[in-house]
């Protein structure tokens, strides 16, 4: 049986929808995020999960129980849930260890049993030595590990984030991506996760949700959906791409600059149209100095018309000629062009997505 189930959910405030038609089924164990830009209605989705809103359409179910519907809505503190908040919560005149355990305290949990769930949690999020610390004495990384413990040690049937790392720096944003899908390892709960970070969603989820003005674009997993977008919004919005327009004729798809087979495009179903639109990941292209001898591959001229330098990679932008907008190329930091200078471009076809 499914564990969490969203059926056709809308949410309507006046005129404004910013939820509409959502369709989304969490297995036991699985972590699901929702990711998209801001007013997405990945927020107003999560509320609806959590109780604190309820759906204009559609219903929410949790182990085959409907706990939102238009009618009637379980309250909150009766979902067996538990939601981890961008601010994280966590109160100021509590230790590390009283802020972990309040939920045990509010169940009414034996102190016994709460104590020795209190101390294997810390012991499990690494944070046993810092037990009688107040939260003004730890650093962001550490009161977002109180966060997490706190709503781990409850042990709730599906676990809620709202963009919980959006307060920290680069480098503890990048540690704790880490640390929420080893915690999600562990304890296999049920974990609905809310960020505009693609980074972030990609590190720490078994499927993502793409959500765009209220809707969902494509749920998939991460390989799939940088690998094989469905939508151009999709293509677009995780990692960066090349969008290109071709024409096809006969047997082959020419675009500015360059053609490819239609056999290489590699389309199922109904075929290829007329336009052909496909994303190309910059790095699905590789630059020469000199064509390559193989007559398989796909090659174009251009020039080097900008470039940055990165440090793990350098960033080109390479002119084709007729082309209205030059291609964007990820290169190794070895591999130096200069600017204006002549270039052979590589083109994987097997890497090419048409998107419908």
């Amino acid at each position: 049986m499914s564990k969490l189930v969203l059926r056709n959910i809308s949410r309507v405030f006046g005129e404004f929808t910013a939820v509409k038609d959502f369709n989304l089924t969490l297995q036991e164990g699985e972590l699901v995020s929702l990711l998209g830009p801001s007013g997405c209605g990945k927020t107003t989705t999560l509320r609806m999960i959590a109780g604190f809103m309820t759906p204009t359409e559609g219903t929410i179910e949790l182990d085959g129980q409907v706990i939102s519907s238009p009618g009637s809505s379980l309250p909150p503190e009766k979902r067996q849930m538990s939601m981890i908040f961008q601010s994280y919560a966590i109160w100021p005149n509590m230790t590390v260890a009283e802020n972990v355990g309040f939920g045990l305290k509010v169940r009414k949990v034996k102190e016994e049993e709460s104590r020795r769930r209190v101390n294997e949690i810390l012991e499990v999020v690494q944070l046993g030595a810092l037990r009688d610390r107040y939260p003004a004495e730890l650093s962001g990384g550490q009161q977002q590990r109180v966060a997490l413990a706190r709503s781990i040690v409850v042990k709730p049937a599906v676990l809620l984030l709202d963009e919980p790392l959006s307060n920290l720096d680069a480098n503890l944003r990048e540690e704790m991506r880490f640390e929420i899908r080893r915690l999600h390892d562990e304890f296999r709960i049920t974990t609905v996760y809310v960020t505009h970070d693609q980074a972030e969603a990609m590190v720490t989820s078994d499927r993502i949700a793409v959500m765009n003005k209220g809707r969902v674009e494509q749920v998939d997993v991460p390989y799939a959906l940088y690998g094989r977008p469905q939508t151009r919004f999709v293509a677009g919005f995780i990692g960066r791409t090349n969008f290109v327009e071709g024409k096809l004729n006969g047997e082959t798809v020419h675009f500015d600059g360059f053609s490819v087979s239609k056999q290489a495009l590699n389309v199922e179903g109904a075929g290829l149209p007329a336009d052909v639109l496909v994303s190309i990941r910059p790095q699905s292209i590789h630059l020469l100095r000199q064509k390559s001898g193989d007559s398989d591959r796909c090659c174009a001229q251009g020039s080097v018309q900008h470039r940055s330098y990165l440090g793990e990679y350098w960033d080109y932008h390479i002119a084709l000629p007729g082309a209205a907008q030059p291609l964007r190329v990820t290169a190794r930091p070895q591999e130096v062009f200069q600017l204006n200078e002549a270039v052979w471009i590589e083109i994987d076809t097997a890497q090419l997505t048409v998107i419908r």
